[in-house]
Formats: C-alpha cells, structure tokens, sequence
C-alpha cells in the first residue's frame, strides 16, 4: 500500500515514523472519529437524512443527550455537520451531513468491513493478554523462567 508523506512523496506505509508526528495531515482523520459516539452520529445522519437532536436520540439509542449534544458540538466544530436553525415558534434545529462528513462513509465502511474480519481476533488477543497479566501477579503460583 502506498501513502503520500508530508513531503507530497509516495512511499511504504511502514516508512518514516515522523509522517505521523502530531502536525500530520493523516492524523486528522483518526483523530476525528477518535470519539465513540461521532461515527455513529454520522452514520445515522448519512442513513436517515438530516434530523433534529430529538430524533437522533431515539434512533440512535444508549446515548445521553449531553453526550449526543457534545459530538453534535464536536462534529460541527470539525465542518462534519451542519447545524440548521429554522426560524420558527417553537426554534427547531437539524443537522446534516455537510460534503466533509459524507465523504467520510467509504473510509468508515472500511473500517466496518475491517471490523467484520478481525474483531474476534482482537478481541481473542485482549482475552489472552488480560489472562496472561492477570497470572502473572507478585505472588502467583506461575511464574517466569
């Protein structure tokens, strides 16, 4: 796999450990979607349309609305949505996707599509690895040789 380095280069994606320093454009999409609710707000919105904080909280579930306000918050602030007043009695507001946000589906379903191939792996490894710290206490019967 080739990547484009801050250099505007092409290389190996193991290669110089420097292009993901903190000022690495690359690092600005993990960092985005670094929060667990955002991808899932996005998601939603790219599936059902633009929809009022109300709405998403019903169809998403298992979120607070503090919680959802937040990534509503952090989404907008990183031009991923749009927030839409409408001059009305009661005030309504939607969000919506803007350009940005929509073309973040394709990587995401990716990383879906990664998830559906190694997500019991990683989760085999995490058992093993808890399993292995957790014998190896001061004090336990096992130990090292």
């Amino acid at each position: 796999m080739q990547y484009t380095g801050q250099d505007g280069r092409m290389g190996n994606p193991a290669a110089p450990l420097d292009d993901y320093t903190s000022d690495c454009r690359a690092r600005v999409a993990f960092e985005v979607l670094a929060n667990r609710w955002d991808s899932v707000v996005i998601f939603t919105i790219a599936v059902d349309g633009p929809m009022r904080p109300a709405a998403l909280l019903t169809r998403i579930g298992g979120i607070s609305p503090k919680v959802l306000n937040d990534a509503l918050r952090r989404l907008e602030y990183n031009g991923l949505v749009e927030r839409r007043p409408f001059p009305e009695v009661p005030p309504r507001v939607d969000y919506a996707l803007t350009e940005a946000g929509t073309a973040l589906l394709e990587p995401m379903q990716a990383m879906g599509a990664w998830a559906t191939r190694y997500a019991d792996a990683v989760l085999d490894a995490q058992e093993r690895f808890e399993a292995r710290k957790t014998s190896f206490r001061p004090g336990s019967a096992r130990r090292r040789r």
